[in-house]
């Protein structure tokens, strides 16, 4: 190690550097830009990776809604273009028989209503729910809760409702638990208040009320508009989609090849697609990164087998005045490991710079498109090693010409 710190050593590569300004500046370029490149590609794939994540926030991602429309095919008697509901009853038949594939299972009806305050008064959507869709997606509850068990079970004449629906129903400061709204001209009373939702958000401004309650004030019987299923982790989202279907179909008579009679959607498989392109994005990222990397380290190993050639006579001095072929070797792989380093240093520097400028003119606000692009530390001082490692490698090359170049006729070499 007494080389490292060796002044004459330094000197020397100082020297060789100077003598060759311009191509020793190409070739550091050519370094620089692959950790460049491989630090802004990786950060841009994780901002594209947080806005995803952000996008969905807190709803169930493997989860599938199911509705009904009409029937496309004669069964059992029962023309085409039949219209049917969903039933209370079929969310018994499917817990009981998909006990091990759904984790979560979320009946729901909705309309629309004007609803009313005193003299400020505004059109929403009303949805009956059972407090299970908190979990599927879960609310930023801002003031009080969310439906519980006993307003199910007590048929209660509460709600919750969006923020913005507070605004316009209450004055400004004014605490809106405990407080009554008109709801189809019943008074309801709010027990609680939620946020704008972290990502996806299907209702919108939704008053939720409790599904029973529902269920008797609009006589709705036991009819259900539509229902979200989640399954359990490790589940083949899409072919417990088929099955709950099938099973629908044979509950509510309809021909099993029937393809229009029920709608579907299913966000757990658009999911997977999205990931599958993430996913394929960072590995063309990593290969696009490290294949400039070795690009540009195979350019120092060039320029220096080039200073190798230019200095043969040089080099027939120093091993005609006694050098050892190792120091001669340590002094052009320390010059390779010095010009990947420095490379090295200025790509990442650039890199986390360029991704500063991208976080803040695309990761702001509510529009934002790359959000919070970084790289992890782990990974960058990988990619750094990995630099060091492959400058070391290719210093060989050219530290194994320049010590097996004879004395005699180095110093014949014009």
């Amino acid at each position: 190690m007494r080389f490292l710190f060796d002044s004459d050593t330094w000197q020397e590569i100082y020297g060789s550097i100077r003598k060759n300004k311009v191509r020793t500046g190409i070739t550091i370029i050519g370094v620089l830009w692959g950790i460049f490149l491989l630090v802004v590609l990786l950060g841009a794939a994780r901002g594209l990776e947080n806005n995803f994540k952000n996008a969905f926030g807190n709803f169930a991602t493997n989860s599938v809604f199911i509705w009904t429309q009409s029937t496309d095919t004669p069964f059992k008697g029962f023309q085409k273009g039949r219209q049917f509901s969903l039933k209370t009853k079929d969310i018994d038949v499917l817990k009981s028989e998909y006990e091990n594939e759904i984790k979560l299972l979320a009946p729901r009806n909705q309309t629309n209503n004007l609803i009313v305050r005193a003299f400020k008064s505004g059109n929403f959507q009303v949805s009956g729910d059972f407090p299970v869709l908190d979990q599927i997606q879960k609310k930023s509850i801002i003031f009080g809760r969310f439906l519980n068990t006993n307003d199910i079970l007590s048929t209660a004449k509460v709600t919750v409702i969006s923020e913005e629906m507070y605004k316009q129903l209450f004055d400004k400061g004014e605490k809106p638990i405990g407080e009554y709204i008109k709801i189809n001209s019943i008074n309801y009373k709010v027990v609680g208040v939620y946020g704008p939702s972290n990502g996806i958000d299907l209702d919108g401004e939704t008053a939720y009320i409790p599904f029973s309650t529902f269920k008797k004030v609009y006589n709705t019987a036991n009819n259900i508009a539509w229902m979200v299923v989640t399954a359990n982790e490790g589940i083949d989202i899409e072919q417990m989609e088929s099955d709950i279907i099938l099973t629908l179909k044979s509950l509510h008579k309809v021909h099993p090849e029937d393809e229009r009679a029920f709608g579907s959607f299913n966000l757990g498989t658009r999911i997977a697609k999205m990931t599958g392109f993430l996913t394929g994005m960072q590995f063309l990222t990593w290969f696009v990164g490290i294949a400039t990397l070795i690009a540009g380290v195979f350019a120092i190993g060039n320029i220096l087998l080039i200073t190798v050639k230019e200095r043969t006579k040089e080099i027939g001095i120093r091993r005609a005045l006694g050098a050892t072929p190792k120091s001669i070797r340590q002094q052009i792989i320390l010059e390779s490991v010095f010009l990947t380093t420095v490379a090295g240093m200025l790509g990442i520097i650039f890199g986390a710079s360029v991704l500063m400028i991208i976080d803040s003119l695309f990761g702001q606000g509510d529009e934002a498109t790359l959000i919070n692009p970084t790289v992890n530390i782990p990974i960058i001082l990988a990619a750094f090693t990995t630099l060091i490692i492959l400058g070391t490698c290719i210093g060989l090359i050219p530290a194994h010409m320049a010590t097996i170049v004879k004395p005699i006729e180095a110093l014949r070499e014009e």
